[in-house]
């Protein structure tokens, strides 16, 4: 019979397969900070790439309808 007291305690009905719960938290943390990393990436470079297309030297970047007229 399982009791709800051995998943709370992460305990087990065989001896020898204890949870290591330090290397758990660690896996966690590990994993969590990989996709921050990978979404920071992202959204830093998604920023650099819109200021360096959309800069007012670059000769491609055309100007607004609103800009063309001087009305804001």
């Amino acid at each position: 019979m399982i009791c709800p007291i051995n998943f709370s305690l992460a305990l087990d009905d065989d001896p020898g397969k204890y949870i290591n719960r330090k290397a758990e938290v660690w896996n966690l943390f590990y994993r969590m900070m990989t996709v921050a990393f990978v979404i920071g990436s992202v959204v830093s470079g998604t920023l650099i790439w819109l200021v360096w297309r959309f800069r007012e030297s670059n000769n491609n970047a055309k100007k607004t309808k609103y800009e063309e007229q001087g009305k804001w």
